[in-house]
């Protein structure tokens, strides 16, 4: 069964998150791979968050989307734009 599409609603409320989030580059940094010495932590424009039991892929992951999820809205917005004009014509 194909999934939902994701509706303009959504992507407001999506959108509106990342706004309200702090701003970006968001980067993470792993003890032993960034650094040699403290905790893992993200270091954002307003100051380093640290994780309680998140995974190292998780905070990685974490760091990348406030970077990856507005391309991701402006990538969707885009298709959904296209998608509209060919079911026009």
């Amino acid at each position: 069964m194909p999934s939902k599409s994701i509706s303009d609603d959504e992507l407001l409320r999506i959108e509106r998150q990342c706004s309200t989030a702090t701003s970006g580059p968001w980067v993470s940094f792993v003890e032993g791979r960034d650094h040699q010495s403290g905790s893992d932590f993200i270091r954002t424009p307003r100051g380093d968050i640290e994780l309680s039991g998140a995974s190292r892929a998780d905070q990685d992951f974490i760091a990348s989307a406030r970077q990856d999820i507005p391309r991701l809205l402006n990538e969707v917005r885009q298709l959904k734009q296209l998608l509209s004009q060919v079911e026009k014509s």
